[in-house]
């Protein structure tokens, strides 16, 4: 899960537990807006400390070499 699917579950979550007020036999909506809350918070905190600090940039260096006499051809690398 990811963090826009988190975000989602979230939404829909509040929508749930906030807005509806439709009374359905043997579900309580309100309950399972804070149900889908929880796992969307829970995906988002995944999301980031686990899978974040796989993605590392690498970085690359290059030595130049540089010779007093312009006329002499570069050493080989």
């Amino acid at each position: 899960m990811g963090i826009g699917a988190g975000l989602f579950l979230i939404a829909l979550g509040a929508i749930f537990a906030f807005a509806v007020t439709v009374d359905l036999q043997g579900i309580n909506l309100q309950a399972v807006g804070w149900i889908l809350m929880f796992i969307g918070i829970i995906g988002i905190l995944i999301s980031v400390f686990y899978w974040g600090p796989r993605k590392r940039a690498t970085q690359t260096t290059r030595e130049r070499i540089y010779t007093d006499d312009p006329t002499q051809p570069p050493p080989p690398l």
